[in-house]
């Protein structure tokens, strides 16, 4: 005999509107304690849901002002199964479906793209976490229509960064600032394909897609869009053939690291504060380090691998980056991001081929207390899973839910 949880779960698909409603809204708690009971069926649940999401958000051709009667009747029933997905699409079983689904992706792409979508921030948190499957990387080479007023450009994810740096100001649609798209260029630059994306120019506007994501790395910035853009530059510096493309202009990639390590506060000498990067040379005394401890992590992470060569090493010893790591480490009280600022020392102190010297120095600074010490930061996710958590507190910049 069936559980009433699993009869309310069959209302999801009944013929009256009003009991469709009312079913998910019933349902949106038990995603969190019971995700199981939306797997009946072979996934109907699923199916479900995803109808509810078309069907119930605005209509996205819609080309006048949505009637507040409409929006009022239909926004929540979208939201609440847009939700309900996200919770559940840490399954396995679930990302499949909704991730290798062609016609649910051009569904979230049409309206995380339509400049009305009441909804458009939960169906990026949805679109990220879909990309924790393989079968997004096909994101990156769909066409689909040109969104009038968004973009010229005829590739999905063209539009999408689009969508993201508008989003910032909200210039495109004033419902939603697409910071959760931050996650999902953070999954795809795990792919060859997807980090060749970011550093190269686009046809439609010339202009390399990385360079686009660099403005939001500053503390400033909202912290999913910092924990999304950070861990696309360390995905994109996993791939050594990005690695000229980022040092050199006009990507020039340091100083974006360097700064969210360093703070107004920080002591340099005059001969160490004329070789750091301009921007880094006067900080005003109010300014702060970043202060999320896996955004430093992905940071720290990012310049080690490009010191995986001479030449990274030796532009990152030019400008002084031993001195901001020695500050930010005396000045951050975290294990991980201290066992990162010393790793990057050791890199940066050892002698190269034909020099000597620098390991002499590292010794005596350890004899000082100073960051020498031999440790490997530990492997963090290529993104993150969003849960309910981040819709809860979408603005509470503070808080961070746990990564998948």
């Amino acid at each position: 005999m069936p559980t009433e949880l699993e009869e309310l779960v069959e209302f999801l698909h009944h013929g009256n509107t009003q009991i469709r409603q009312a079913a998910v809204e019933n349902l949106l708690p038990y995603s969190k304690t019971f995700p199981s009971i939306f797997k009946a069926n072979k996934l109907t649940p699923i199916k479900d849901l995803k109808l509810l999401i078309k069907s119930y958000a605005v209509p996205p051709t819609s080309k006048t002002p949505v009637q507040a009667t409409f929006a009022d009747q239909k926004k929540p029933t979208a939201k609440h199964a847009l939700t309900i997905l996200i919770n559940i699409s840490n399954d396995q079983d679930v990302l499949k479906d909704i991730a290798n689904d062609d016609a649910f992706l051009e569904s979230l792409l049409l309206r995380i793209t339509n400049v009305k979508e009441p909804n458009a921030n939960e169906m990026c948190m949805l679109l990220a976490n879909m990309a924790k499957s393989d079968s997004i990387e096909r994101i990156i080479t769909l066409k689909r229509d040109v969104p009038l007023g968004l973009s010229t450009s005829k590739l999905a994810i063209d539009q999408l960064m689009d969508c993201f740096v508008k989003g910032a100001k909200g210039s495109w649609n004033p419902n939603a600032d697409y910071d959760y798209l931050a996650y999902l260029f953070a999954d795809l630059a795990k792919f060859r394909s997807g980090a060749d994306y970011l550093t190269h120019a686009q046809h439609y506007d010339n202009v390399l897609p990385l360079s686009k994501l660099l403005p939001f790395t500053p503390p400033s910035t909202s912290l999913p869009r910092r924990l999304g853009v950070s861990t696309a530059i360390k995905n994109v510096s996993l791939h050594p053939t990005t690695h000229p493309i980022l040092l050199h202009a006009p990507l020039s990639i340091y100083p974006y690291l360097l700064l969210p390590l360093a703070a107004g506060t920080d002591a340099y000498t005059p001969d160490e504060t004329d070789k750091l990067p301009d921007d880094l040379q006067f900080l005003e005394p109010e300014t702060q380090r970043e202060s999320d401890v896996k955004v430093l992590k992905m940071y720290l992470e990012a310049l080690l691998l490009l010191c995986t060569e001479r030449e990274g090493r030796d532009m990152l010893r030019d400008i002084g980056g031993y001195y901001v790591v020695r500050e930010c480490h005396l000045a951050v009280e975290d294990e991980g991001v201290r066992e990162g600022c010393e790793r990057l020392v050791q890199v940066l102190m050892r002698d190269e081929e034909g020099e000597e010297g620098r390991e002499v120095n590292a010794r005596e600074r350890q004899g000082r207390g100073e960051v020498v010490r031999e440790r490997v930061l530990d492997d963090e996710p290529a993104g993150r899973m969003v849960t309910q958590a981040d819709l809860e507190e979408s603005d509470e910049d503070e808080k961070v839910v746990e990564i998948f």
